[in-house]
């Protein structure tokens, strides 16, 4: 049998869910996610109990609520359809106050298709959600998705909320030009570390249970990595300065949080900007 619990990076939706599903439980949750338990099922809350990695499950929550707020504004803009690549086990298009004629497109492994599909039979989404299962690293096949995506939107969103991560730099450009080629996609949600971040978070990680799902995205020049690529910063969100606007500390000891407190202004700030989303928009 495998030793770790993550057999390779399909597993993480059902960890992240599961943390979900526990703010859920939460009175003063600040997002309310039903479904979460359902599809996080016993494997994922397995994948949370043996996965002790520190901050994950505030990370986890800190994220889905930036991201939440993000999709809501952008709908304002005039924004009707969102294209969630690598979709895992969201069900923002279930749990969101979203117009009935949005366009909700989630693309994924078949693995999570399928299992998506059988969990929430009978369930109604508050869009229109089309589900999509493809291997979004076989360039070819995404092309013309998202080709024929393009067609059928005026001001299309793209989340890839946990994706980049796992991928490599030349895939992350690959994926940001294809995006960029598309006439109406207009904005893009992504993930956000430092240089230099993802190599601290490999060593602070079991190893050995993400053995099988590694960081790898790190590039030395984040911004001008996607404006290579046709993608200017339009917002960002930081992790722990949204945490403490939201009353969300990380779970640091009382050692760590005075030890914070201590530091000089400008490496409080530093280390306030190590992580957080960003809201793209194409150059």
């Amino acid at each position: 049998m495998n030793e770790t619990p993550i057999s390779d990076v399909t597993d993480t939706a059902a960890w992240v869910a599961s943390y979900r599903a526990r703010e859920t439980q939460r009175s003063d949750a600040l997002f309310k996610d039903p479904l979460a338990k359902v599809l996080a099922g016993s494997w994922g809350e397995t994948i949370a109990e043996k996965n002790k990695t520190f901050g994950a499950e505030w990370y986890i929550i800190i994220r889905t609520h930036i991201i939440d707020t993000f999709i809501l504004n952008a709908l304002k803009s005039g924004v009707d359809a969102v294209v969630n690549l690598g979709a895992g086990l969201d069900t923002r298009p279930y749990r969101l106050d979203l117009p009935k004629d949005l366009l909700w497109i989630e693309v994924d492994y078949p693995r999570i298709i399928e299992m998506k599909e059988s969990k929430l039979q009978g369930e109604s989404a508050n869009c229109r959600l089309e589900r999509i299962a493809l291997d979004l690293s076989l360039q070819d096949k995404r092309e013309e998705l998202l080709e024929s995506i393009n067609g059928r939107a005026k001001k299309i969103l793209v989340l890839t909320e946990g994706v980049l991560p796992y991928l490599t730099e030349d895939q992350v450009a690959s994926l940001a030009k294809d995006l960029s080629r598309q006439s109406q996609i207009e904005y893009w949600i992504v993930d956000y570390f430092a240089p230099g971040m993802i190599r601290t978070l490999g060593r602070s990680t079991n190893r050995k249970q993400m053995q099988n799902a590694p960081f790898q995205f790190n590039p030395s020049h984040w911004n001008k990595f996607f404006a290579d690529s046709g993608w200017s910063l339009k917002e960002m969100k930081y992790m722990l300065s949204e945490g403490r606007r939201l009353g969300r500390n990380p779970p640091l000891p009382a050692l760590g949080r005075l030890g914070f407190r201590l530091l000089p202004h400008f490496l409080q700030e530093k280390i306030e900007h190590l992580s957080g989303f960003a809201l793209l928009e194409k150059s």
